[in-house]
């Protein structure tokens, strides 16, 4: 009889750290454990690195599998800048992807290199979630701190290198920071933002193991560590995806991605040029605001978050935390169009809207960056939190003009993780791993007809609302 082996994939996200131990033959999820994460409230938003560690022990002791299994690989939220003083110790808080005070440091690189040539160098016009930012506000208004940081980590770097003792990352989580591009760092780009090279990591070859798990921590001696990615390129991964192949996700904020065959760049923002965790790109859309911000208007409404109603013209922009897409990180939410007859159900379901906007309008941009021509054919994927949610469902379906399809298998990113960790073992590529495994697989929800009409009425509102919300003079 074959030796079962067994790897566990771990999402440490923006809430907690959840981790999967998974049967690298057959895919099946052996064990779950889950930890929650502390994030700070008020201006900004930080967390302890240290808590993520804790929870990373919690959550991988939870699955039952931390004593035999053979290999493991760590995806993070992306983004976030984890600054650690010479005894590997965070010197603060690490800043968070949703932490937009560095939206005027974002603004100065845009400024300085030109969105043209910030694009072709990264891929990517910078915004305040991205770590270039993040660096040059710490640098402003912290200098002493910042004169203490002997390395500079991604909050998945962080993880992997408290695992095997090696400082490294990846290119896709890489292509987040705003001083990655296919050449590698940025040079120009690190001495713009007072960023010495020496303080980060190596970008290790897709498919290649950092090292190996070492003494007296939360998991088995000896096991094998991968590279990890970032979370968005995890759930690629997870999902076996395909070039062409759109994918949108409900969580604490809202992405829509697609693998693409040709390097993304978009000067004008709207499409961040990632890279995947493998040999490709991944053209993504993100927006701050999506089911926490929803289910703060149910909550407001006094309703349940599936208590929605058709019908009326009311406009919700629900930028409660400002907001990526659009690049408006001054904003706040926003409601337009009220009626005496307006209900409570339909003010909710206008809030829906008003958060699946701006990502199902960017999908062709998003398709078209990669290279891959929009085919309405093609189902969307719709994942995270929210995507078996009954009223994010439906909003998706008739703001889309697709077919939907629903993964049955849960925590994609996690399992994206898993896949790269069972690669490690197999010799495949991380991707076949999860095809083989069959995880895209699920409820398919027929198209309806595209509700054009409710897309406009929101583009229109926050065009003449630009000025209240603090966009640029060109955007109005």
């Amino acid at each position: 009889m074959p030796v079962q082996r067994v790897v566990i994939g771990v999402d440490s996200s923006t809430q907690s750290t959840k981790a999967l131990a998974v049967d690298v033959a057959t895919g099946a999820v052996l064990g779950q454990g889950r930890a929650a994460h502390t994030v700070s409230e008020g201006a900004g938003r930080e967390s302890d690195p240290e808590q993520w560690w804790r929870a990373f022990g919690e959550a991988v002791a939870g699955t039952g599998w931390a004593d035999r299994a053979v290999a493991v690989s760590v995806a993070g939220q992306q983004h976030g800048l984890v600054a650690l003083d010479a005894a590997g110790r965070p010197v603060r808080p690490a800043l968070l992807w949703n932490d937009v005070r560095s939206a005027p440091q974002a603004a100065q690189l845009r400024d300085g290199f030109g969105r043209e040539e910030i694009a072709h160098r990264t891929g990517s016009v910078p915004n305040a979630a991205f770590t270039a930012a993040k660096w040059a506000w710490l640098r402003a208004n912290e200098p002493a701190a910042a004169d203490r940081v002997a390395a500079v980590r991604l909050p998945h770097d962080f993880l992997t290198e408290r695992l095997t003792g090696e400082p490294a990352t990846d290119r896709g989580d890489a292509s987040g920071t705003g001083w990655w591009g296919p050449a590698g760092y940025d040079r120009e780009i690190l001495d713009r933002i007072g960023l010495d090279p020496a303080l980060l990591p190596p970008v290790l070859e897709p498919g290649t193991a950092v090292g190996f798990v070492g003494p007296g921590l939360p998991l088995r001696r000896g096991a094998l560590v991968a590279t990890g990615t970032g979370d968005n390129m995890a759930a690629a991964l997870g999902l076996g995806l395909a070039p062409g192949q759109p994918v949108l996700s409900l969580g604490t904020s809202g992405t829509v991605y697609a693998v693409g065959r040709r390097r993304p760049t978009d000067p004008s923002g709207t499409v961040a040029g990632f890279a995947d965790a493998l040999g490709g790109w991944l053209p993504l859309a993100c927006t701050l605001n999506c089911t926490l911000a929803v289910d703060r208007f149910a909550a407001l409404l006094g309703r349940g978050r599936d208590e929605v109603e058709e019908g009326g013209t009311a406009v919700v922009l629900p930028y409660l935390d400002g907001e990526r897409t659009p690049d408006l990180p001054g904003a706040s939410g926003l409601v337009h169009g009220l009626r005496h007859d307006t209900t409570p159900g339909q003010l909710l379901q206008a809030a829906y809207d008003g958060a699946a906007h701006a990502l199902l309008t960017a999908l062709d941009d998003v398709l078209g960056a990669g290279g891959e021509s929009p085919d309405q054919d093609v189902p969307l994927l719709l994942i995270g939190g929210g995507a078996r949610g009954r009223a994010w469902q439906r909003t998706v379906l008739r703001l889309s003009g697709r077919a939907v399809q629903v993964p049955a298998a849960e925590e994609l990113v996690a399992l994206g993780a898993a896949a790269q960790a069972a690669a490690l073992v197999t010799g495949e590529p991380a991707d076949a791993v999860a095809r083989r495994w069959r995880t895209a697989e699920g409820l398919v929800l027929e198209p309806v007809a595209r509700d054009g009409e409710a897309l406009e009425r929101i583009t229109d509102t926050l065009r003449r609302a630009g000025a209240l919300q603090g966009a640029p003079e060109r955007d109005q």
